[in-house]
Formats: structure tokens, C-alpha cells, sequence
């Protein structure tokens, strides 16, 4: 019977799907221990991990019949995927089912910005309303404002498909241009300089590898404009977190809104003390619907390798033979 371990309680019938499985199921809301994890993984065939499992050579060093991790997540840089190929270990994740819920909480997190709405929340809250005021909560509108992308896949795309709706302009900047993608929703293609110094809305939805990690620090951040909203789905790494909060208490940038965090689950705690930042539990792809695909597609990825010795679609490290 083959072995199959999943990290964290996931919103799908997972007993059901590994009934003829030796299930190994965390449904604590305490992760399962570094040591523990190790040990179980010995003699698994399949582990169904999160962000937060660091799968590194290490913890796989005595995993000799492990075939297959499936990541519960879009973004892989949990993983050592080259290790994993050495091994012949495949490694999937979950990409395009979670696109539209991630590019809808950028999107909130625009308005909310936009719009003061946290702070408005809180003024209420606290019984400061006292009617209405000419001058209360003035915040800027989405029309005729440009958004800049930085990282222009599928989430970045949907994105700018989106803002097209409000009327506002849409720049981005990514590894490669993306001619047709740009093409469909009246896109411009700018220099990251240029993204930088024009966008009042500066979005990230890249992902984190060498060229993005600590892409946005002091610098970038004083070349913005001061008035500029400054937000981050993509991955926390890719902002040096006490930067952007010393760049917020300047004025170098006017907001922020974040789902991703440098340290995570560990925020900076002068971001924390700031109105004019919204924090966010990295509730991206919080969604009923891409929370049960994203399951549904890791449970699909780990059958089809142990079931049919196949590569699924959604294969990361697809540079390795699999032995038929």
C-alpha cells in the first residue's frame, strides 16, 4: 500500500481521495515537526506539502521511496527542485486555479488603499463619526490612474484585465514581453525604471527566484512617486520589508497593501503600528473554490505518478526522464 503524506488540513475530502492510501493526515493546526516529517517521510511514496515545509536535500536525505511532491501552492521556492530531480522526485504545483481569487484580493487591496477604507473602519469603530465632512477621508480614484505590473503571468494578466475596466492605464514589466498577452488587454511593456517613476499603483505578482529577491528597496522605493500605492501577492523576499516601512514613514510612497511578508509569518513591526499600510494573512487565494481546486489538482498530480508513473501537466522540474 502506497504511502502518502499530507502536510496541513485541506478544505477537500482527502480520506476519501487516499482511501486505498496509507494516509498519513495532519489535520492539527499545529504543522507537523521538522523531525517528525523527516521520519514519516523514510519510507512515503507522495507528500502533499505547503509554503510553509521547507523540503530541502536534508529533510530528504533518508526519503528513498518518495516519487512525487505536490506543493499547495502556486510559487515552489519551499522546494529544492533540483535536488528533487536528481532524485527523480517530480514536483507539481498548483498554477491557474487560484488566478482570478489572487487577482481580486490585489485588486481589493487597490481600492481599500485607493479609498482609505481600513482607516475609515477604524474611525467608525471608534465613534469618531460625527456626520458627514467635505474634506473627511479624501482618497484618489481608480479612473485615468495608471497601474504598473511587475511580473506578468496569468495572475498579473487578469490583473491588468480587470483595471482595464476602471479605465485605468496599464503598464508592466517582467522577465520577457508577452507580446499577445499585452496585446489582448491594451498593455504596455516599460522598462523597470520606467514602471517605477510612472505607476501609481505599483503591483508585484512575480514570483521569487535570484533576479526578484530584494528587487525593491530603498532605491526603488524613493524613485516612486509619493503619492504611489505600492503592493505585494507575489512573495515576500522580493521587498526588503524595513525598507518599505522606512519608506512609508518618509513619504517616499503614500500606502501599501500586503498579503506576503520578507519574514513571514513574522511582520515588521513598524508595519504594524502604521495606518497607512494593510496587512493581509496571505489570504491570496482564499477562496472556497481555488482553495478545493488547488486540493483537488494536488490530489490529481500525486495519483497520476504513483497510478500511472506519468508526468501531470502541472510537473515543475520536467527536465528528468520518468522510467515507464
Amino acid at each position: 500500500m502506497k504511502k502518502v503524506i499530507v502536510t496541513k488540513k485541506l478544505p477537500f475530502d482527502i480520506e476519501e481521495s487516499f482511501k486505498n492510501y496509507n494516509l498519513v493526515y495532519n489535520k492539527s493546526s499545529e504543522p507537523i515537526r521538522r523531525d517528525e516529517l523527516q521520519k514519516e517521510l523514510f519510507d512515503a511514496d507522495a507528500i502533499i506539502s505547503m509554503l510553509s515545509d521547507k523540503i530541502d536535500a536534508e529533510l530528504l536525505e533518508n526519503a528513498g521511496n518518495l516519487k512525487v511532491v505536490a506543493n499547495y501552492a502556486v510559487g515552489f521556492n519551499n522546494i529544492d527542485v533540483d535536488h528533487c530531480s536528481k532524485k527523480k522526485i517530480v514536483v507539481c504545483n498548483t498554477p491557474h486555479v487560484l488566478t482570478e481569487a489572487t487577482a481580486e484580493l490585489g485588486f481589493a487591496l487597490m481600492i481599500s488603499a485607493a479609498r482609505k477604507i481600513v482607516e475609515a473602519d477604524k474611525f467608525v469603530r471608534q465613534g469618531k463619526f460625527k456626520g458627514w465632512e467635505p474634506t473627511l477621508f479624501l482618497g484618489q480614484g481608480l479612473q485615468n490612474k495608471t497601474l504598473g505590473i511587475f511580473g506578468f503571468g496569468k495572475i498579473g494578466q487578469t490583473l491588468g484585465n480587470f483595471a482595464r475596466n476602471f479605465k485605468m492605464n496599464v503598464i508592466y514589466n517582467s522577465r520577457s514581453r508577452k507580446r499577445h498577452e499585452e496585446n489582448l488587454i491594451n498593455a504596455k511593456y516599460v522598462t523597470f525604471e520606467y514602471l517605477l517613476e510612472k505607476s501609481d499603483f505599483l503591483v508585484v505578482t512575480a514570483p521569487l527566484n535570484t533576479s526578484t529577491k530584494h528587487r525593491f528597496t530603498k532605491k526603488e522605493f524613493e524613485r516612486m512617486k509619493s503619492s504611489s500605492v505600492f503592493i505585494n501577492l507575489g512573495r515576500g523576499e522580493i521587498a526588503r520589508e524595513s525598507d518599505l516601512a522606512e519608506a512609508l514613514a518618509h513619504g517616499d510612497i503614500a500606502y501599501a497593501g500586503l498579503d506576503v511578508y520578507e519574514f513571514e509569518p513574522s511582520v515588521n513591526e513598524k508595519l504594524l503600528s502604521m495606518d497607512n499600510v494593510i496587512l493581509l494573512p496571505h489570504i491570496g487565494s482564499a477562496t472556497e473554490t481555488a482553495r478545493k481546486e488547488m486540493a483537488g489538482l494536488c490530489v490529481q498530480s500525486v495519483k497520476e505518478v504513483l497510478e500511472k508513473n506519468d508526468l501531470p501537466w502541472n510537473v515543475v522540474n520536467k527536465n528528468f526522464p520518468v522510467d515507464k
